[in-house]
């Protein structure tokens, strides 16, 4: 909870656009909706979330949770400074927790590339078809 004499400390801008464009392109996947369960963003597919995308208001800092079933990827994923395996069992089934705002954290064209692989690891086939046909 956060204080009123302690106002949240805002994400760098930079950081601010760059979840704002993995946000962008998680909820411009087919049939991707956006929903707040727990007071985060998520974004769904099937009624399932695909990546966990926080909260913007400056409370946390701002990271995304992706499902990682590539090992390369996964594997990558954990090298990124402060990454580690999700929490609440998650970890266990390829979920990896990235921060944003640590010094040398990946671009947004690679977390893209990444909350991607979550969503073709949770979408149905006709929903990954229509992902392939827009080339």
């Amino acid at each position: 909870m956060v204080e009123p004499n302690n106002p949240p400390r805002k994400a760098p801008q930079a950081v601010r656009r760059k979840w704002q464009r993995v946000r962008s392109y998680a909820l411009e996947l087919p049939g991707a909706v956006e929903e707040f369960p727990w007071g985060e963003s998520v974004a769904k597919v099937n009624r399932k979330v695909f990546v966990f995308l926080g909260v913007e208001d400056g409370s946390w800092p701002l990271g995304i949770t992706v499902k990682l079933k590539d090992e390369d990827a996964h594997a990558h994923a954990l090298t990124c400074p402060g990454a580690e395996p999700a929490g609440y069992g998650l970890g266990k089934a390829g979920w990896v927790s990235v921060p944003l705002e640590e010094q040398g954290a990946p671009n947004a064209e690679l977390l893209c590339d990444w909350v991607e692989e979550s969503y073709r690891a949770i979408a149905t086939k006709k929903w990954i078809a229509e992902l392939d046909a827009r080339g």
